[in-house]
């Protein structure tokens, strides 16, 4: 009797995990096609254990490559929370203090940058001018063009004052993270991030951008051109890769969120300092319009009390949603820019939620 009770409950919870599976893969499929999504890898996360990774489409569809399980995407922005990571690191470490100008450790800066502190650098408060002209384009391909270009033009407000998205901040802290540490921004992920999260796949891709031959490498498309479906065109100097150069899979990105969820890349006195919304020097906390309302050292925050989300998104077609209170993360990454998954991976979170 006890045997037959046993095996009753086995098939109940495999049957309400297949049914769980079969609604999650039919949302994507759904999701794939309203958004028409070339390629798109998930992976999800509840109480600190990945329960599912899947992959669909195709990685290159010129030459019907399809996504596998080894495909590795352009994380795009979210890249900006492994150098926020690698901060706090350093900071944890003793090598470096937020609350201290960058000029303590960078030589040859301008006079207006002298006291623009790492803190207002990690937050977007440095009021530091960015990398685009008035046209929208890039200053120059050339990173070390591009840092001397942007030292001529003037503070965009004074530090402190304000919050503005500057790449010019992750330029900067990614020189820091090499002066400090003696290695180079690659190296010192790999070992410090991409190692501790078991990320082989990473490491195997390296940090690159458009111009780097990437093996298993999902290519980006858009239709932005009269809503037809083209190839991307994504250079990026060597300097600004620490703001969008890392490649990884889904799965990898949901190791990470264990290994820094965990304590296993910064300890958890540092990981609130990292999650910490950003406050300006009036002492408010900074607000932005929409659910992701707050922001924090690379990562996006909704305030809302019922369900927090701490979120990451890159490129207008990756997103990792982080629901604390429920201990479920979520992770899409696609290769379509401008499939915007941070509108619908809720979708999918409440699958895992009820």
């Amino acid at each position: 009797m006890k045997k037959i009770l046993l095996l009753l409950t086995f098939l109940t919870v495999c049957n309400n995990t297949f049914s769980q599976e079969d609604k999650v893969d039919l949302a994507i499929k759904e999701l794939i096609k309203k958004h028409k999504i070339v390629g798109l890898q998930l992976s999800v996360i509840k109480d600190n254990v990945i329960v599912k990774t899947s992959h669909y489409g195709f990685a290159n569809i010129q030459d019907s490559i399809a996504v596998n399980r080894e495909t590795v995407f352009s994380l795009n922005s979210i890249t900006k929370a492994f150098t926020g990571v690698a901060i706090m690191q350093l900071v944890e470490n003793g090598k470096l203090n937020l609350g201290e100008p960058i000029s303590n450790y960078l030589d040859n800066l301008p006079n207006t940058w002298q006291k623009i502190t790492i803190e207002q650098l990690a937050t977007h408060k440095s009021g530091l001018p960015d990398v685009w002209d008035s046209q929208g384009n890039m200053l120059s391909e050339d990173g070390t063009i591009l840092f001397e270009k942007i030292k001529e033009l003037p503070i965009a407000f004074e530090p402190g004052k304000h919050v503005k998205i500057c790449l010019t901040n992750y330029l900067l802290l990614g020189m820091l993270i090499e002066k400090i540490s003696g290695q180079s921004f690659e190296k010192f992920i790999t070992e410090n991030q991409f190692k501790k999260a078991g990320m082989k796949n990473a490491m195997k891709a390296g940090i690159g951008d458009f111009y780097n031959i990437i093996n298993n490498s999902a290519r980006p498309y858009t239709y932005f051109r009269n809503n037809v479906l083209t190839n991307v065109y994504q250079p990026m100097p060597s300097n600004l890769l620490p703001a969008g150069g890392i490649y990884a899979t889904a799965t990898e990105m949901a190791q990470w969120v264990i290994a820094l969820q965990t304590n296993q890349l910064i300890n958890a006195e540092n990981l609130k300092i990292l999650l910490k919304p950003i406050e300006l020097e009036n002492g408010k906390q900074y607000e932005e319009n929409g659910l992701l309302d707050r922001s924090s050292i690379g990562f996006s925050l909704s305030s809302r009390v019922e369900n927090p989300i701490i979120a990451l998104m890159g490129g207008s077609r990756n997103a990792l949603f982080i629901y604390p209170k429920k201990n479920i993360s979520i992770v899409i990454l696609t290769n379509l820019m401008g499939s915007h998954p941070q509108d619908f991976i809720e979708e999918i979170a409440k699958l895992y939620s009820n």
